[in-house]
C-alpha cells in the first residue's frame, strides 16, 4: 500500500548487530536501579476509576511529575477534588503543596493536570480538567522556578484560574494537554482539537510575554480501509512529542478510526498503525522518516493518513492496539518507543478490549538504528493489565520500560536493547495500574521517580506516592 512503510522487525531473541541501536561501549554499565526512597504526596488523594484508569495517574500525562533547578514538582487532585502542586527539594523526603484554586468536575480520569516551564521568564504553568470540552489554565509569578530557595511557596505565587491561555481561546473540544519546553527557553502546548475518533493535534506556542496559536498540523479527514470495512473520520493520538538534545521535535503516534466497520469485532478498538514524524522548525512543518514534508502546521495541507512513509510498524485494527504510550530519544537523537497490542500468535481478533490485553498483551520496544532502519523487539513480561507502559533512557542509552503496577524491566544498549529483564517486581508498591514518570528528573541527577497511586476500592481516597530509583552514575 502506498502509505506504509515496513519496519525492519528484529523480534526478540534476534539480536542487534553491535552499535546498531545504540551508542554504548564496552566499558559503559548496563541498566540497573537501586531503590533510594518513597515519600508520600498525599495520604488521602481522590479515587475513582474510569476508562480504567485514575486521574492522578495516567502514563500519557506529560509533566505530572516534573525536575528543574533542584526542585521536584508534582500535580495531582485531593480527596475535596482540589487541584494542587507540591514540591520539594531534590533528595528531600517532605513536600510543600498550595492549592491553586481549581476543583476538578467530573469523574473522568482523562481530566489530568499537565505542568510546563517558560525558561524565557521563569513561570510554572497549568492546564487542567478537560475532556473534549474547556480547559482551566494556571501560571505561576515570573521568576518562581528560577529562585526556588529563595521564594516562598503559597497560593499567592500563582494567579487566578482561566478558561483561555491569557485570553487566547483555543477550542471549545480540548483534550490532552502537554507541555513542551523548546530549546530556544519558550513553551509549547499541544493539545487535541474535537473528540475521539474525529480529533486534529495543535499547538499553541508561548514566548514569555503572549500566547499564539500556531493551529492544527494533524488532519481528521481521509479514507482508511482495513480487510473488513473503510472509515472516513479519525484522531492520531499520540506517544509523545519530545524535543532532542540538537532540537528535532519527534512524536510516535496511531491511528484511531471512527468507523468500527474497520474492526474484526465490535468489543475491540479502532487503533491501528504506529507512525512516526518529526520537524525541525519548532513544529511548523513536519516530515516522515523519508524527510519529505507530509504536513504544515496552520495550513490546509496536514499530516494525514493517506500520506506516504508514516507507518514505522504496521498493524490493523483487530490487536487492540495502545495509543498515547510513550516515546524518548537517545544521545544521538534517535527515536524510541514502547507500543502495545495482543500479537497474533494469541489470535488474529480481539473481541474484548480490556480482558483480551490483561490476559496477552505484550509490550515492543521500537526504535531507529544508527543506519536508519527501524528495529522491533518484543519484551518477554506480560502485561496482565489493559494499561500503558512509559520508557525512559539513562546517560547511556540504556532502556527502562516502566510498565503497569510500576515494575520495572531493562535492556542495554550494547545489546541492540535486546536483553530485556525484570529489574524491579513492584509487589511491594500495592499500585493501581498506571504511572507517572519524571522524564525531566534522570538527565539532572540520574535519579527515575515514579509518581503511583495505592490500590483502592469503589471512590474510597488512597495514598499518592513517589518512589526513587538511582540509575548507573
Amino acid at each position: 500500500m502506498k502509505r506504509r512503510t515496513l519496519l525492519a522487525t528484529a523480534l526478540l531473541g534476534t539480536v542487534a548487530a553491535p552499535g546498531l541501536a545504540g551508542t554504548a561501549r564496552a566499558a559503559d554499565p548496563g541498566p540497573s536501579v537501586t531503590q533510594t526512597g518513597i515519600t508520600t504526596l498525599d495520604s488521602q488523594a481522590i479515587f475513582f476509576v474510569s476508562y480504567d484508569g485514575l486521574v492522578n495517574n495516567n502514563s500519557f500525562q506529560k509533566n505530572g511529575l516534573l525536575t528543574y533547578k533542584g526542585y521536584q514538582y508534582a500535580v495531582w487532585y485531593t480527596a475535596d477534588r482540589n487541584a494542587v502542586v507540591g514540591r520539594r527539594v531534590l533528595g528531600g523526603s517532605t513536600w510543600s503543596t498550595v492549592k491553586v484554586g481549581h476543583t476538578l468536575r467530573y469523574n473522568d480520569s482523562h481530566n489530568v493536570i499537565s505542568m510546563g516551564v517558560s525558561k524565557t521568564d521563569g513561570r510554572l504553568h497549568l492546564n487542567m480538567d478537560s475532556h473534549s470540552d474547556g480547559f482551566t489554565y494556571v501560571k505561576s509569578v515570573a521568576g518562581l522556578m528560577d529562585n526556588p530557595a529563595g521564594l516562598t511557596w503559597t497560593t499567592s505565587r500563582f494567579g487566578a484560574p482561566q478558561s483561555t491561555l491569557d485570553g487566547l481561546a483555543l477550542t471549545s473540544q480540548f483534550t490532552y494537554p502537554q507541555f513542551v519546553s523548546m530549546p530556544d527557553g519558550k513553551l509549547q502546548l499541544s493539545y487535541r482539537a474535537g473528540i475521539s475518533g474525529n480529533g486534529r493535534n495543535a499547538i499553541a506556542e508561548y514566548n514569555g510575554t503572549s500566547w499564539t496559536n500556531l493551529g492544527e498540523w494533524s488532519s481528521s479527514t481521509g479514507t482508511y480501509s482495513s480487510e473488513h470495512g473503510s472509515s472516513t473520520v479519525r484522531n492520531m493520538y499520540l506517544h509523545g512529542i519530545d524535543y532532542d538534545r540538537n532540537g528535532r521535535l519527534h512524536s510516535f503516534f496511531t491511528w484511531r478510526e471512527q468507523n468500527g466497520a474497520v474492526m474484526c469485532n465490535g468489543g475491540g478498538i479502532t487503533n491501528h498503525d504506529t507512525g512516526y514524524v518529526y520537524s525541525d522548525d519548532r513544529g511548523r512543518t513536519w516530515r516522515n522518516d523519508a524527510g519529505t514534508v507530509v504536513g504544515t502546521t496552520g495550513a490546509s495541507d496536514k499530516v494525514a493518513v493517506t500520506d506516504s512513509g508514516l507507518v514505522v510498524d504496521a498493524l490493523n485494527p483487530d490487536h487492540s492496539l495502545m495509543n498515547q504510550e510513550s516515546q524518548a530519544t537517545d544521545s544521538a537523537g534517535r527515536p524510541h518507543a514502547i507500543i502495545s497490542y495482543v500479537p497474533g500468535r494469541f489470535g488474529q481478533c480481539t473481541t474484548n478490549y480490556v480482558t483480551n490485553r490483561t490476559a496477552n498483551g505484550r509490550a515492543f520496544h521500537v526504535r531507529r538504528t544508527a543506519t536508519g532502519t527501524w528495529r522491533k523487539t518484543e519484551i518477554p513480561v506480560a502485561l496482565n493489565s489493559s494499561q500503558r507502559t512509559r520508557l525512559v533512557l539513562d546517560k547511556y542509552d540504556n532502556a527502562y520500560a516502566v510498565m503497569p503496577f510500576g515494575r520495572i524491566v531493562a535492556a542495554s544498549a550494547a545489546s541492540g536493547h535486546t536483553d530485556w529483564t525484570t529489574l524491579f517486581d513492584a509487589s511491594g508498591l500495592n499500585a493501581f495500574g498506571e504511572v507517572v514518570v519524571d522524564e525531566t528528573r534522570i538527565a539532572q541527577d540520574g535519579v527515575l521517580s515514579i509518581l503511583y497511586q495505592v490500590k483502592s476500592s469503589g471512590t474510597t481516597p488512597s495514598a499518592l506516592r513517589v518512589v526513587d530509583f538511582r540509575l548507573p552514575a
